[in-house]
């Protein structure tokens, strides 16, 4: 069938998930990705059997509030309002992941490249003994953390750096590191420290790489004033730990609001 806006139209999902279960987002070919889940639920409401595109790939045991994702179905397939589009999809997906909105966008919207930033969030529980209700969801860190230290670390990330430090090597080459970051912020509530970082893009585990420096920072294992030389450096060798997969959610995707609001056309 051929691809054209006057017949197709275009929808953009958010989507919450519990990634415990599951190997990240992406569909595998050996395991499960939560986008194989999202498709099959499309696949029993639309014929065409629509793929979905997102804003991001979450790794293994990685959460999401806010993943932002897209897909396409004919016209004449589309017999729902988009309310009804959220109640439809969500019947056919486990509890564990959740459509939290639908709505129509135009066909030059893409969830990956319309996206003008994202932010992340991370949790540590830090206490001598692990919360069990957020076994899955923080990572435990028993050492007395300096909160002073590590929030005062956090601000030499905000700004436009060169950020291969932080980066794991992926699985595909990019010599593209240097990344923005609008906001690096560490939030305490009593045992639960929250690590904010939002920024216009990210490498592989870069912000698992930034949360596991920080954390070794409240540790005294490496001055606060070290983060400098560190991104100077850009060797991963030179940064902190990579901090586990399950304390880090997928908060939201930012979008310039222009890019979301489709012309009316007849129907």
């Amino acid at each position: 069938m051929a691809r054209n806006s006057n017949c197709l139209l275009k929808f953009k999902l958010v989507i919450a998930y519990d990634g415990s279960g599951y190997d990240g987002w992406q569909t595998q070919k050996t395991g499960v990705g939560v986008q194989s889940l999202v498709e099959a639920a499309l696949a029993k409401l639309f014929p065409s059997k629509p793929k979905v595109f997102s804003s991001s790939r979450t790794d293994t045991g990685v959460h999401a509030l806010g993943m932002a994702a897209h897909f396409e179905v004919p016209r004449a397939e589309w017999r729902m309002t988009a309310a009804r589009l959220l109640l439809a999809v969500n019947a056919h997906l486990p509890e564990d992941i959740r459509v939290q909105s639908a709505r129509r966008v135009p066909a030059e919207f893409h969830a990956r490249f319309s996206a003008v930033g994202k932010e992340y969030r991370y949790q540590v529980w830090n206490h001598a003994a692990m919360n069990p209700l957020l076994r899955t969801q923080a990572w435990h860190c028993k050492r007395k953390l300096d909160f002073a230290a590590m929030r005062a670390a956090a601000r030499e990330f905000v700004g436009k750096h060169d950020f291969r430090s932080f980066r794991v090597n992926p699985y595909y080459a990019t010599d593209a590191t240097v990344r923005t970051l609008s906001r690096c912020e560490v939030k305490r509530r009593g045992p639960l420290v929250t690590f904010i970082i939002e920024g216009d893009g990210f490498l592989y585990r870069m912000c698992r790489g930034i949360v596991g420096t920080l954390v070794q920072v409240g540790e005294g294992k490496i001055p606060r004033d070290a983060l400098r030389k560190i991104l100077a450096s850009r060797d991963r060798r030179e940064a902190g730990m990579t901090a586990p997969a399950q304390g880090l959610f997928l908060w939201r995707v930012l979008y310039d609001a222009r890019n979301l609001n489709p012309k009316p056309r007849p129907e």
